[in-house]
């Protein structure tokens, strides 16, 4: 006996349909004129509110604009270009050793070639900064889209978690750019960390947004002692993640050029305790709701793929390897 399934139409790729409701969703987000105070413009702790509000929402969405924000900070602490209107942004500064930018100086300007990797928004930005290597040291420049010899590869990302960044690799082959700061100007400026802080901001609306379905779960079943224990703990990670930001937020506003050299041991600090926190949120709320939720609860699914893929930005022990020598090598003097 042979059984024919009816699967109707076929169907369409989710990644495809995250990638589309995502760039729909930021173009209408920047259409009405979404913008953010500067880091350090004594409203920092707004803007990390309103990162970590959309990263509750949907985190490819919060990726996307977290990263048109950031460039606009750069560009306003570097003294860059001015965005074209309507401009949709993004920083390029991943630098894994299978993907590299080279810059060249001609006598016609700066042009690019290279693979860059971990480009999120490759379909939707009109513009990004991009690092690359130059004679003189690492640089960032401000490619344009648009330009001849850019080529978006989609292919390489094979995880439904983050789908919608539209993460993607982008082939550069002889591109005109514009240089943007002097050499290593956008690693060596007080902002790169304060940054780093608003990536941590989105993790914890990640967070939150898993942690509301455990929440609502237990309005609505009522008590329950282990279900309760569960959402006391995470309310106390939740909160000292809170407590943490509006602590950074008020020590960037008071020193915001970094006169007093914490802003890198700031922003790893931050940094790890936002990764702890997200993995732990997901942990106890997995552990609580069991299978239910991820088989059944779409939204939901989605969240926790999100954040399981968007938290791994943070190198765990590597990272925190790094903070800890830093911390020792303070100590020592």
């Amino acid at each position: 006996m042979s059984i024919t399934l009816d699967t109707g139409e076929q169907r369409r790729d989710p990644g495809e349909d995250a990638v589309r409701r995502a760039s729909a969703d930021f173009r209408e987000l920047l259409r009405t004129g979404w913008s953010l105070p500067l880091p350090g413009s004594g409203a920092t702790l707004e803007r990390w509110r309103a990162l970590m509000g959309l990263g509750e929402r949907d985190l490819p969405l919060a990726r996307l604009a977290e990263g048109h924000a950031d460039a606009l900070a750069v560009l306003a602490e570097v003294g860059g270009p001015e965005p074209a209107a309507g401009a949709r942004l993004g920083v390029w500064a991943a630098e894994p050793p299978q993907g590299r930018v080279t810059a060249t100086r001609t006598a016609a300007g700066w042009r690019l070639s290279g693979r860059k990797q971990w480009c999120s928004g490759a379909g939707v930005l009109t513009a990004a900064l991009v690092t690359a290597t130059a004679e003189d040291g690492r640089r960032l420049f401000l490619l344009d889209l648009d330009r001849v010899g850019v080529r978006v590869d989609s292919s390489p990302w094979a995880n439904a978690g983050m789908a919608g960044s539209d993460t993607a690799d982008v082939h550069l082959t002889d591109v005109p750019v514009v240089p943007v700061g002097a050499p290593r100007a956008y690693l060596d400026r007080p902002g790169f960390w304060h940054g780093g802080i608003g990536v941590a901001a989105v993790w914890a609306g990640g967070a939150r947004g898993v942690a509301a379905t455990l929440l609502r779960t237990a309005v609505e079943r009522g008590p329950d002692p282990l279900r309760d224990a569960a959402v006391g703990a995470v309310d106390v990670l939740l909160a000292g993640l809170d407590a943490a930001l509006q602590t950074a937020a008020a020590e960037v506003d008071a020193d915001p050029r970094d006169t007093a050299g914490t802003a890198q041991l700031r922003a790893q600090r931050v940094r790890a305790l936002a990764a702890r926190t997200g993995d732990e949120v997901l942990g106890v709320v997995g552990r609580t709701l069991g299978a239910g939720p991820l088989a059944h609860d779409a939204a939901h699914a989605a969240r926790v793929a999100d954040l399981t893929v968007y938290l791994r930005q943070h190198h765990g022990e590597r990272d925190l390897a790094a903070h800890g020598a830093l911390v020792r090598e303070r100590a020592a003097r």
